[in-house]
């Protein structure tokens, strides 16, 4: 009753069968604030207050809730549509010059969705361009990386640093900062790596978890709260196809994860023709039997008001994520390549480029942005300090009155681990009780939950063999987001892209995720971006060799471990015993950059004398040497449950008379990081006769082997039986290790 309102605020609000506007005087001067910071409104169009008429405080309590989050949702256009035209125009010409420049990359996908582009980043998303690690900043993902020319432009026009004028010219090319595929450790701003389409999306659900998880341990009802952003995800064609996306998108549903809004390109176009060829489901009715709450915008080309009404409805549904499908025209502009797979992976080229100008009427030349939509987008700068700013008096009000929190969450967020957190790790002696490793890890993780406030993860539908849980916490699940044990079911591609978003939300979590080794074959492509991307997941893989036993050849890993030996920047661990599986959580922790699979036995096995946490954390180091003062004759190394193998086989050769050295290699690549003089002191290059024991492949062996070592273990696929008949089978077994000693010594 007392309030002077812009009428371009009036789209905001929405009229009740009353005849009454519910809104707060609150919510009206944030809205004004931010419209006033933009320059969309003038200084002497702000209000003195606002009442709330009786009839409509009758209104529900949710009824409200869903009013006002609406009215929250996307701040009121006042720009003419022309001006809106133009700043979307500049978001294609940037991708098609690049695009063009580079002689290669993906114009279509920028040229479609660049409508969602000016909607998302200058009038729904929050984020400060000169802080792009503020920890509440709203999340982007573009799973349709192949379109990445779209982020590079939405970063270069927003005002990144990361990103200029020049970088944009450099698409594609060495040492630039706008490679081919979004990688969030080449450029500042992009959230996570995408390309391998599908993963995004699953990642996005990863950034989700994270921000539901966060806000429900922090945020207090009395106080502002410190966690409350969204995740935002653009998603194509082929994210849809991706089986990867259902089993993700799936859980989203599950977990009701209503801050997650996927925005789905419909465009009907692959790399193949349309869509129609192969890909011809409801997508729409797939959502929403997954739990989804889905909106279709049917003109995403040129009905803007379209696109913020879907986004402000996705808003206001707090209990399920958001799919908008938005039917969008590949290549829009173009006058002879839109609606092709022409236009999806390859340049439009100079005559089609000048067609396409002419046909938008975009009268600027190759690089070329008016100034006047530098300024529109980079209003951003302001409005995203003033933004954090906000956030920093929230966070002190709140500071003031749950200080114990507070603390908490400020060490958490620094990304810094807890002073003394390794001290829980315990330590084995060769009398306690021989365990699997896969129950040592257990003792590692209920260990470490109480030290390492960002521990997160689960299993994937193996907890009760993978022994995964946290026992002192219960499942994350829909309205329990403050508890640690996830729950993936049946969905081990999902659940290793999930935790690379949770790793890469950049607010302290340490995500792990488990499942038996063999179904790493799932999993492959998520763990391959882990390392790509710098996600420090911790992979624990149990059921690690035919050890297993009766379930047979499908269930027993062979050349597991040197395909992940293989893999860059992926440490692999089969640790022997409680200290080497101490030693492995150890350094896997320790490295937030650089995720670890730790490879764990289903069988029993002893703690070595000599096995160590220091040991583990050099990778390979003697557990027994029985020449002190003297060269070996020969050199046994193993790894996991066969170094008890060399242990007896030492034992055994020693009493014949012979020198024996034991190492233990549970890491090779901690290995390969040691000084010259460190690896040479464990084997020395003069000693040739060496022996490897390892119930997996030959392959990788060799290069501590030499030409004259042997290794002991299988080559082929196991069989159905018990452990102790494979082994003895296949020829992995003491009596094996010491004919094998015996001929490299010959």
């Amino acid at each position: 009753s007392g309030a002077m309102v812009s009428p371009s605020l009036l789209c905001l609000f929405e009229t009740l069968p009353c005849g009454c506007i519910v809104i707060t005087a609150g919510q009206m001067q944030q809205t004004m604030m931010r419209q006033q910071a933009s320059g969309r409104v003038a200084p002497r169009q702000a209000f003195s207050g606002a009442m709330v008429s009786p009839i409509a405080a009758k209104v529900s309590p949710k009824g409200r809730a869903r009013l006002l989050a609406k009215a929250q949702a996307v701040a009121a256009p006042t720009l003419s549509k022309e001006v809106v035209d133009k700043c979307v125009n500049a978001i294609r010409f940037l991708a098609i010059d690049g695009v063009n420049k580079a002689k290669s990359g993906h114009p279509g996908m920028p040229m479609g969705c660049a409508p969602m582009g000016y909607v998302l980043w200058n009038e729904v998303m929050r984020y400060n361009p000169k802080n792009p690690k503020w920890v509440n900043r709203d999340r982007f993902v573009l799973s349709a990386g192949h379109g990445s020319m779209f982020q590079y432009a939405m970063l270069h026009l927003t005002g990144y640093d990361s990103v200029s004028l020049d970088d944009v010219k450099q698409f594609r090319q060495w040492g630039s900062q706008t490679p081919g595929h979004p990688e969030n450790f080449v450029t500042s701003g992009i959230e996570v790596t995408t390309g391998p389409l599908g993963q995004g999306i699953c990642n996005a659900v990863g950034l989700a978890v994270a921000e539901a998880h966060l806000a429900a341990r922090f945020n207090k009802p009395d106080a502002p709260a410190i966690i409350d952003h969204y995740t935002y995800c653009i998603l194509g064609d082929g994210c849809m196809m991706e089986g990867v996306s259902q089993e993700a998108c799936s859980l989203a549903g599950h977990w009701g994860l209503g801050k997650l809004i996927a925005l789905y390109d419909d465009n009907k176009i692959s790399i193949d023709g349309h869509t129609e060829i192969s890909f011809t489901e409801d997508v729409a009715k797939r959502y929403e039997a997954l739990g989804w709450h889905v909106i279709h915008v049917k003109d995403g080309n040129t009905d803007y008001d379209a696109l913020r009404k879907a986004i402000a409805d996705a808003k206001a549904v707090k209990d399920k994520p958001t799919l908008i499908k938005v039917s969008t025209l590949i290549g829009y502009g173009s006058p002879n390549k839109a609606d092709t797979h022409d236009v999806h992976g390859a340049p439009l080229g100079a005559e089609e480029t000048a067609a396409t100008r002419k046909n938008l009427k975009w009268e600027f030349g190759e690089f070329e942005v008016p100034q006047d939509v530098y300024d529109i987008f980079r209003s951003a700068i302001t409005r995203g300090a003033k933004e954090e700013e906000q956030w920093k008096a929230n966070c002190a009000a709140y500071a003031a009155k749950y200080p114990k929190e507070w603390a908490e969450f400020e060490a958490l967020t620094s990304g810094k681990l807890p002073e003394g957190w390794e001290k829980a790790l315990p330590a084995f002696k060769p009398e306690d009780k021989p365990l699997a490793t896969r129950q040592h890890s257990q003792t590692m993780l209920n260990a470490l939950a109480p030290v390492l406030p960002g521990l997160v993860g689960g299993s994937a539908d193996l907890a009760p063999s993978n022994l995964t849980l946290m026992k002192m916490y219960g499942d994350f699940q829909k309205n329990q987001y403050a508890e640690r044990n996830l729950r993936f079911g049946v969905r081990e591609h999902g659940m290793g892209a999930i935790c690379n978003g949770i790793a890469l939300h950049g607010s302290g979590l340490i995500p792990y995720c488990a499942t038996f080794f063999i179904f790493t074959d799932y999993m492959r492509g998520a763990m391959r971006v882990s390392a790509l991307s710098e996600a420090g997941v911790i992979y624990v893989m149990t059921h690690d060799s035919i050890g297993l036993g009766e379930d047979g050849p499908t269930h027993q890993p062979i050349e597991h471990l040197s395909s992940f030996r293989a893999m860059p920047d992926m440490l692999t661990f089969r640790p022997a015993g409680g200290n080497e599986t101490a030693g492995a959580y150890k350094v896997a922790v320790a490295n937030r950059k650089r995720p670890s699979t730790i490879a764990l036995s289903r069988q029993n096995m002893p703690n070595l004398p000599g096995t160590s946490i220091e040991g583990t954390q050099k990778g390979a180091y003697v557990i027994h040497c029985g020449c002190p003062n003297g060269k070996p004759d020969v050199i046994l190394m193993g790894t996991g449950s066969e170094l008890e193998l060399a242990y007896q086989a030492a034992q055994d050769l020693e009493k014949e008379g012979k020198k024996v050295r034991v190492v233990s290699m549970p890491c090779f690549e901690l290995f390969e990081e040691q000084t010259k003089e460190y690896k040479d002191s464990v084997l020395p290059p003069s000693i040739t006769a060496r022996v490897s024991v390892e119930a997996g492949t030959s392959f990788g062996w060799h290069k501590y082997l030499g030409f004259g070592g042997k290794h002991v273990g299988i080559d082929s696929f196991g069989a159905s039986a018990p452990a102790p008949t494979l082994y003895e089978k296949f020829g992995i077994t003491k009596a094996h290790v010491i004919k094998a000693a015996k001929e490299v010594m010959a």
